[in-house]
C-alpha cells in the first residue's frame, strides 16, 4: 500500500507539556557537580599542604579529608542526576514504528 506524502506520525500522538522541570533539575545537578569539583579541589589542596582555600574550615587534615570526600560525593551525585535528566529529556515521544514503514515508496 502506498503511503501519501502528507502523512506525519507525530500528529497521531497529542503534544505533551514542556519539560521545564527536567531542564531545571539538569541545571541544578550541573551546578551541584561544579560545586563538588570546587570542594574536592579545596580539600585536595589542603591535604597537599597548600594554603587553606576555605580559611579555618579545613585547617586540620581530617577536616580536609571530609571536605574532599563531600566534594567527590557531590560531584558523583550531580553527574548521576544530570545524566538521568538528560536521558529523560531525550527519550523519544513519537510512535515506535519500524524504519522501513516510514520510507516513501514509489
Amino acid at each position: 500500500m502506498k503511503s501519501s506524502g502528507g502523512f506525519d506520525a507525530r500528529r497521531l500522538r497529542p503534544r505533551q507539556p514542556g519539560n521545564w522541570r527536567l531542564r531545571l533539575a539538569a541545571g541544578l545537578a550541573a551546578l551541584f557537580a561544579t560545586l563538588g569539583v570546587l570542594l574536592a579541589m579545596a580539600g585536595a589542596a589542603s591535604l597537599l599542604d597548600r594554603a587553606p582555600a576555605l580559611g579555618a574550615l579545613n585547617d586540620s587534615p581530617g577536616a580536609a579529608g571530609v571536605l574532599l570526600l563531600v566534594g567527590l560525593l557531590l560531584l558523583w551525585s550531580g553527574i548521576a542526576v544530570w545524566r538521568k535528566c538528560r536521558r529523560r529529556l531525550r527519550r523519544p515521544s513519537d510512535l515506535s514504528l519500524s524504519p522501513h514503514l516510514m520510507k516513501k515508496r514509489d
